[in-house]
Parts: C-alpha cells; sequence; structure tokens
C-alpha cells in the first residue's frame, strides 16, 4: 500500500462522498418540498369535501327549508349559521334566496347584499365547490340549492379562508422537516461507509501491475484462434488481431481506416457498419464461411461501437443448407399452428391455410372442402362423382389460371383429386407434364392452361380430422421452382393434419351457431306487427361470435290494449335461445290471463327460479339473471303501465322531439328474488314514440353503457317520428362497431282512439237499469252504423250487467269499444269472478255466462286495482 496511491484512493473517495451527500440534499429537499405541497393539497381537497357535505346537511333540513321560505328567513337563519360556523370551524355560512341575496353573514352589514361568487350551477338544481375571493379573503367555499319538492327554493354557501387552511397544514411541516434531517443523515452515513469501501478497493493498484495486466490481454487477444474487431463509432476500424487480418484478408494499414475502405465483400462490410447485434450470421467471404457474432460496446467504455468475433465455419458449409432446411420447415410447422384456425369461419380458416404454406411450402395453393362442410354438416362417405367447392386460392402472383373461389367442382372417381377424397394419405406427383394425365379429368381446359402457365409439381392432400374426410389441399409449384419431393409431402401432410382440427372445429361451430340462428328465428315474432294502438317497428341482430337470448314481443290484450316486451337471457348458444323461448313462451300465457305487468313479472320471476332448482347440472348455466321489461298500453285515455326486472329504462321520444328515459323502481334480475316487482303508470301523448332496447345497442367492451345510453338518447332527439326510421337511425348511430352481444330494438308510436270510438255510461245498481242500457247502447250502436250487431250487443249486455247489477259491487260501467270489433266491458269493484257452468234441464238459472260464451267472439274477466272488468268481444264484418 503506497502513501501516494492511498492518497489518490482518498481523493477519489473523497470526491464521491460529497457528490452523494450533495445529491442526497437535493432529493431530501426535494421531497420535502414536494410533501408539504401535497400536504397543503390534501387540505384543501378536504376542506372542499367537507364544506360540501355540511352544505348538504344544512340545505336537506327540514327546518332551513321552512325558514328559507318564511317571511323573516334573517331572524331564523342567522343564529343556525353562528351555531354552524362554530361547531363545524367553518369561516362562513351564508343562507341566500335563489337570485344571491344573502340571508345571512358573519358580518350583519353584509346581510342583504348579493353573494360574491359562482351561484349559476345552483340556482339549476346542482351543487358545486370553487376557490373564490370573497368579503372575507381568499377563501374554499361549496354552494349547494335547497330543494323543497324538486324546487330551488334558497341556496347555502359554507366556506373556509385558505389561511386558515395553510395554518392547520403548517403544522405538518416540522414532521416532515425531521423526517428530512433524519434522511439525509441515514443517507450521509451510508455515503461514508461507501466512500471508505471506495478507498480499500482502490489500494494496491500501481502503474506496473496495470501494464502487466495490458500486456496478459493483448496477448491473448492476439494469441486467440479467433477473429476479433473492434470498430468506433465513426465506422473506423481501431483493432483486429491476427486471426481476423487472416480470415478477412485485411491489409497491414487497416486500422484506422474506414469500414468501407478495407475492399471486404459488400454484406460484410454492411453488416461491420450498421452497429446491429447479430449472433452467428453466416457470411461468405472468399472460399471461406464466418460465423459472425456483434456486440455494442456502449456499455464497455466505447460508445457508439461495435465489437466483432469471426469464427471460420467452412467445414460446415455443407451441413448449413440441411440445418437451414430443417430449420424452415419447423418454422412453417409453428407458424402453422399459431396462425391458423384464428377464427371460427370454415372459408377464413381455409384461406388461411393457402397464406401460410404459399411462398414457404408452394408457390400456390387451394383448398377445396365437400359442401356439406360449409353448411356445418358431416360430409357422408361419396360413391360415384365427388361435389366439392373451392373455398380459397393463394400465389405468389395474381395471374394464375387456377380454379377460382366459390366455383363448384365434380371430381370423377379415376382422378388423384378423387381418391384422396376416397381416403388416400396424399399424391405427389413431381413432374405433370410426364405424369398420367387423369388429374387433368376435372376440366380438360383448365389443366392445359396450368401447364401452359408454367405450373409442373402437383401434391394433394386430404383434410381429415377426427374420422371425418372433410376436403383437400392442392399444392403447386411453377417455373423457377423444384419439384416437390418425399419431404415437402412429408411436411405438407404435417401442415395440413394441424390445419383440419381448425377447419372441423369451424364447421362444428358453424352447425351450432346455425342451429342456435334457426331457433331463434323461429321463437322472435314475425318480420311485420301490426296493431291498432300502436304503429310498431323491430330489429333483431344476432351476435357474430355466439347467438344470445334477447327477444322481443308485441302482444295483443283485451280491450284493444297491448303489451310490448323485451328480454335478455344471459350466456349464448343453444342453451340461451331455448331458455328464451321459454320465458317467451311463459309470458304469452300470462299475458293472456290480463295480469298487471309486476304481477306477471313476479309468476315469470317464480318460474325461472323453479326452473333453476328442478334442473340444476353441472352442465347447464342457470338461467337466474335474465332481464325483462313489460309495459302494457291501452289506447283508450293513452295511459302506459310498466314494470321492470333488472333490465334498461325504455326511452320516451316526445311528439315534439323531447327525450326522456322513464324513471321506474329498477327490479331484481329474473330468478334473483328478495325484492317485489313495481309498476309505473305514465299518461303518453297521441304520437309518443317508446324505445325499448337490450344492452347489447349501448354497452360495448370499449364503452361504459351510460355513454352508451347518451348517444341514444342524442340520436333519438333526432330522428325521424316514424318508427321504421328511427330504427334505422338508432341502430347507424348507437350501435357498436363489433356487437358483442344480441341487439334487440322495439320503437312504438302509440294512438289514442277519439271520442267516436267509446262510448261509456254508469249504471245505478237497479234491476231496471238494464233495459235503460240496453236502449242506449242500442242508440250508440246506430249513430256508429252497427245496427246488425244491436240485437247481439243487447243480449250480451244485459247477461253482463244482471250478474254485475246481482253478484258485484257499485260503482257499475258499461263501456263499448269499436275497432276493427265490439268489445262489451261492464266494470264493477267487486273481485269475485264469474265462471262459466252448464246448467241441468230442472235448473232455473246458470245459462247466462253460457250465452255469452255462444254469442261471443271471445269473452273474460280482467282485474284493476279496484275490481273487475267482464268484458266481451264480437267480430265485426
Amino acid at each position: 500500500m503506497r502513501p501516494v496511491l492511498a492518497r489518490g484512493g482518498w481523493r477519489l473517495a473523497g470526491q464521491l462522498l460529497l457528490f452523494q451527500v450533495g445529491v442526497l440534499v437535493l432529493v431530501v429537499g426535494i421531497g420535502a418540498a414536494v410533501s408539504i405541497g401535497f400536504s397543503l393539497r390534501a387540505a384543501n381537497a378536504e376542506s372542499r369535501n367537507k364544506m360540501l357535505a355540511i352544505s348538504r346537511t344544512l340545505a336537506q333540513t327540514p327546518g332551513v327549508i321552512s325558514a328559507v321560505q318564511s317571511s323573516d328567513p334573517t331572524r331564523r337563519l342567522q343564529p343556525v349559521a353562528k351555531a354552524v360556523q362554530r361547531d363545524t370551524g367553518a369561516s362562513f355560512v351564508v343562507f341566500m334566496s335563489p337570485a344571491g341575496i344573502r340571508f345571512t353573514h358573519p358580518n350583519p352589514d353584509r346581510i342583504g347584499e348579493h353573494f360574491v361568487g359562482t351561484i349559476a350551477p345552483a340556482q339549476r338544481g346542482k351543487a358545486l365547490t370553487e376557490t373564490y375571493r370573497g368579503t372575507l379573503g381568499q377563501s374554499v367555499r361549496a354552494v349547494v340549492p335547497i330543494k323543497d319538492d324538486g324546487r330551488v327554493v334558497g341556496l347555502v354557501s359554507v366556506g373556509v379562508l385558505l389561511r386558515q387552511i395553510s395554518t392547520e397544514a403548517s403544522r405538518q411541516i416540522p414532521v416532515l422537516v425531521g423526517l428530512a434531517v433524519l434522511a439525509l443523515a441515514v443517507g450521509t452515513i451510508g455515503s461514508v461507509l461507501l466512500a471508505r469501501r471506495v478507498r480499500r478497493q482502490t489500494l494496491g493498484l500501481d502503474p506496473a501491475e496495470i501494464a502487466r495486466h495490458y500486456q496478459h490481454h493483448d496477448a491473448v487477444l492476439h494469441a486467440v484462434r479467433e477473429g476479433i474487431l473492434l470498430v468506433d463509432g465513426d465506422r473506423r476500424l481501431t483493432l483486429a488481431n491476427d486471426e481476423a487480418r487472416r480470415l478477412l484478408e485485411l491489409p497491414p494499414d487497416a486500422e484506422g481506416r474506414g469500414v468501407d475502405e478495407l475492399g471486404l465483400p459488400p454484406r460484410s462490410a454492411v453488416l461491420l457498419a450498421s452497429r446491429r447485434e447479430a449472433t452467428d450470421e453466416m457470411l461468405t467471404v472468399g472460399d471461406r464461411l464466418l460465423a459472425v457474432n456483434l456486440r455494442r460496446t456502449d456499455g464497455y467504455g466505447v460508445p457508439g461501437g461495435i465489437v466483432a468475433t469471426l469464427r471460420d465455419s467452412t467445414e460446415l458449409r455443407a451441413l448449413t443448407g440441411k440445418a437451414e432446411t430443417a430449420r424452415r420447415q419447423l418454422k412453417l410447422l409453428y407458424d402453422a399452428a399459431s396462425e391458423i384456425a384464428t377464427t371460427l369461419d370454415v372459408t377464413r380458416t381455409a384461406e388461411e391455410v393457402v397464406r401460410v404454406v404459399v411462398p414457404r411450402l408452394a408457390d400456390f395453393a387451394s383448398v377445396d372442402l365437400a359442401e356439406p362442410v360449409l353448411r356445418g354438416e358431416e360430409p357422408a362417405p361419396a360413391h360415384g362423382l365427388v361435389p366439392v367447392r373451392r373455398v380459397a386460392v393463394h400465389g405468389i402472383r395474381d395471374d394464375h389460371p387456377l380454379i377460382s373461389p366459390g366455383t363448384a367442382l365434380t371430381l370423377p372417381p379415376a382422378t388423384p383429386q378423387a381418391a384422396v377424397l376416397g381416403g388416400a394419405p396424399g399424391v405427389l406427383m413431381a413432374d405433370l407434364r410426364t405424369a398420367s394425365r387423369s388429374w387433368m379429368a376435372v376440366d380438360q381446359e383448365q389443366a392445359q392452361r396450368v401447364v401452359e402457365y408454367g405450373i409442373h409439381s402437383l401434391i394433394l392432400v386430404p383434410l381429415r380430422a377426427r374420422g371425418v374426410l372433410l376436403g383437400m389441399v392442392n399444392f403447386w409449384r411453377g417455373s423457377g421452382s423444384e419439384p416437390f419431393g418425399e419431404e415437402d409431402l412429408f411436411l405438407a401432410q404435417e401442415v395440413v393434419a394441424r390445419a383440419a382440427l381448425g377447419v372441423d372445429n369451424a364447421r362444428r361451430y358453424t352447425r351450432e351457431h346455425a342451429t342456435a340462428m334457426t331457433l331463434q328465428e323461429n321463437l322472435l315474432p314475425a318480420a311485420h306487427v301490426t296493431h291498432s294502438a300502436l304503429e310498431v317497428a323491430h330489429r333483431y341482430l344476432p351476435a357474430k361470435a355466439l347467438v344470445g337470448g334477447d327477444w322481443f314481443d308485441v302482444l295483443p290484450l283485451t280491450g284493444f290494449r297491448v303489451a310490448l316486451v323485451v328480454g335478455d337471457v344471459v350466456g349464448h348458444g343453444l342453451q340461451a335461445a331455448a331458455t328464451m323461448g321459454r320465458l317467451r313462451a311463459a309470458i304469452h300465457t300470462l299475458s293472456d290471463l290480463d295480469l298487471p305487468p309486476d304481477e306477471l313479472l313476479a309468476r315469470v320471476d317464480e318460474l325461472v327460479t323453479r326452473i333453476d332448482q328442478e334442473e340444476a347440472g353441472p352442465a347447464r348455466t342457470p338461467v337466474a339473471g335474465a332481464t325483462c321489461l313489460y309495459a302494457v298500453y291501452d289506447p283508450v285515455g293513452g295511459c302506459c303501465t310498466v314494470a321492470r326486472a333488472g333490465h334498461l329504462p325504455p326511452a320516451l321520444v316526445t311528439p315534439d322531439g323531447e327525450v326522456e328515459f322513464l324513471e321506474l323502481p329498477p327490479g331484481p334480475p329474473l330468478g334473483v328474488g328478495g325484492m317485489r316487482f313495481e309498476a309505473v303508470e305514465r299518461r303518453l301523448p297521441e304520437g309518443s314514440r317508446l324505445v325499448l332496447y337490450t344492452n347489447g345497442l349501448v354497452e360495448d367492451r370499449s364503452r361504459d353503457v351510460d355513454v352508451g345510453i347518451e348517444l341514444l338518447g342524442q340520436a333519438l332527439a333526432g330522428s325521424s317520428p316514424g318508427p321504421e326510421q328511427t330504427c334505422t337511425e338508432v341502430l347507424r348511430t348507437v350501435l357498436p362497431e363489433h356487437p358483442a352481444d344480441d341487439v334487440a330494438l322495439l320503437v312504438a308510436r302509440t294512438r289514442i282512439f277519439g271520442a267516436d270510438q267509446v262510448a261509456q255510461w254508469d249504471v245505478e245498481p237497479d234491476p231496471t237499469s238494464v233495459g235503460r242500457m240496453r236502449t242506449a247502447a242500442t242508440g250508440q250502436l246506430t249513430q256508429w252504423g252497427l245496427e246488425e250487431t244491436a240485437f247481439t250487443t243487447e243480449l250480451l249486455l244485459s247477461e253482463l250487467l244482471t250478474n254485475a247489477i246481482r253478484y258485484g259491487t257499485p260503482p257499475i260501467r258499461v263501456r263499448l269499444i269499436r275497432n276493427e270489433s265490439l268489445f262489451c266491458e261492464v266494470w264493477d269493484h267487486s273481485s269475485t269472478s264469474p265462471h262459466l257452468r252448464y246448467a241441468a234441464e230442472t235448473d232455473e238459472g246458470g245459462r247466462g255466462l253460457f250465452l255469452v260464451a255462444q254469442l261471443a267472439e271471445r269473452w273474460g274477466t280482467r282485474y284493476t286495482p279496484t275490481g273487475k272488468i267482464i268484458w266481451a268481444e264480437q267480430a265485426l264484418t
């Protein structure tokens, strides 16, 4: 340990120590400043939230609401403001009128003046927070509306001065400064220890030892039997050992010259000047084959340079071609496994097959599939001529003479193509010009054009998966390529074996998708739905991946009312479609009972729960979670009753173009249970559009459902009044680019029956009223021009009204509705329902409802919240 080296070590260690301490002081200082800044910001945010909470609490206090509307709000509210200011630590509490005139203020002289700050959002019913300079100084404040039955009757503002927030935050500064000092002390101690370690490690090194190390390294550099080159950032050769000079035949003055001035082969010069890394890249220099490795020297003190090692691999040249061929084959098989069958589409999978093999295995390739495969069916064993269809063709040139995709082909039995489809493992025709001409029997003219084009070699491989023969793949080579060999046939069979599974999976998916689509199309309503109460248009778009369980319905009810239904079953595929059919059938059945929407959903909810309990199994997806919306519209008066089970609310577009999403009690999804369903009644103006939809329209992976609903509202606001145009415009503007779920959309424009279609009378509960009612009904039918129905209507009204007077409860009402048929309705406040029975010959009564059933087209009972309605319908010629 020499004193000079020791002093030099101390100098290095001292500089390192000073540098580390300086950096540490800078980092700790910045950290302390940032911590103080964050502390002030956090205190500011906390004050905003606190002021907003206090303001909202005061705005919802009943005493405050009444005081704001009193004749002397200042007298009642000033004590409240002072008490809240004292108890919460707020700097001020100001109550004011909706126009911003102060009722309270910490300075009584300011009472009666206009509030200084932003109040416009609060006047519109929204709360806000802001930082503003008021009469007391810069402050953080919240302004909240005081509402009474949704009407803004006053405003309240609570705030705290910024200097008060800064005072509270500054209490944390001593703690932060103490932590910073502690961190500085710990870092300084660590720096001292590190400096001592550096001092110890630098002792013992002297110039002689450094020179000796250099001599050793130089001897190794020139004695090693591997060429070494060092190129600097300016692409100049700075070092070359003896082996590198020999292998590259470098001139004596090579060092210091540019790489492109050394007389190297162009590819070698480009590689050495490229500054990229390479591993065992093969170069040919003269009659030598060199393996070159390149590494950058940026991390070793030579910025922008590279170091190259050269290894003479001339003896391996013979093996390189085979190794490269094997590598290409393995790469082709690997790519076939990863790039084929990326989708579940048969045609797309076939196109992926030909794109993978061209040009790495063949110059041209085509895929022929049996016709049933394209429909998702399993091909039956062929006898005689084999029908196939070409689905994919690809080549190195586009002007090839091969048969184009979509062409149906018939393969005679004696052809090699038919032999492959008959079970042969593959056919290799190395030279088409000298091979048997049987392969040309499919199309003589086309085959002649193939030969004239220069295609000279062909491989046919069957597409077989899971024991099912799906089709075949044709590999072609043209002029400029070597003929196919046995190795090529083996490789083609391996590639096709991997592709066949993808084609078969796509075929199976096509079959399942087609089955589910057929099932769902048969379960959904007809394409055109007409009803006198509504003008209806609808759209249904199945998901591209798997068919789902979305559905909709337009169900006619008694009294010319109509039910609108839309729902969504969880899951996809056949099970979802089948479940949708069961739920739709259940709703059809229950709608015939004229149940209210909330009661109908409760019945369906019980059905779903029972299905899940009785049919539970490991391979079955539960139905619980299905959503549904059920609405009943009555054209007599325009009343609409809606209930939902976990479904999105419907949109209502008024005749003047305003859009509103109806606020409905959410209700649980079907099968979940635990909550009751509630119905909301709403009277709709004539010409209103009621829009029902499923979540596939507004929800997507790339956007939230709230964004989709907002887009739907914007589309409806600017849409045409017709339901068909509305459906078209909504799908064009709202539908996601790639919908992941089914989409069901139902648009209904309301109609209201006029006074000339409805007649109504209140009836006294007296048997003599029956005769007067018959006379009134006959007169009304005469006005309508329905004299031929008068006799039948008199009999029906007599029986129904007599039952209501005898067994029902007043008040009693009679209503006639004329449209494409005639409805007679008798209302009373009794919940007792009559039932049809067949009287014996000796019975004095019991034939009334039997007579009604014989005279009317249909009849029944419908319950209301206050009683029941017995109705009878007559067909009009």
